[in-house]
Formats: C-alpha cells, sequence, structure tokens
C-alpha cells in the first residue's frame, strides 16, 4: 500500500466520523472494500470538502491515489 494513502487512511480511521472511519479502517486491514471506501471518500468530499478543515486537502489526495 502507497505509504502517504496510509498515512491518510489512518487520519480517517481516528476521524470518528462514521462516514470515513470504519470504511478507512477496513481497507487498512485487507483492502476488501477499494469502492465502499472511494465512495465514503467521495461523499465526504462532496459534504465537508471545502469547510477548512484538515482533511479537505486529504479527500482529495485519497481519491487521486484510489483512483490511479
Amino acid at each position: 500500500m502507497n505509504t502517504e494513502l496510509k498515512s491518510i487512511l489512518e487520519k480517517f480511521a481516528q476521524s470518528g466520523w462514521d462516514l470515513i472511519d470504519e470504511p478507512s479502517k477496513t481497507y487498512l486491514l485487507n483492502q476488501s472494500n477499494k469502492q465502499e471506501l472511494i465512495a465514503a471518500i467521495e461523499s465526504a468530499d462532496s459534504l465537508c470538502g471545502s469547510c477548512g478543515c484538515e482533511f479537505d486537502p486529504l479527500y482529495k489526495k485519497a481519491l487521486e491515489i484510489l483512483n490511479n
């Protein structure tokens, strides 16, 4: 797994936001839910991707890595 992606997903997994923390935890364990994770991050980016929090640029970077 890409080390940058792993670092981002570890932050998401500790966020406490059900939308992204559970899919991130699952992916970190076994990478079996890539499409679910992408959908969750896309939703998070849509809902919160421009609020100014530390996660805003991370959504976009994670999606870039996952989609390549």
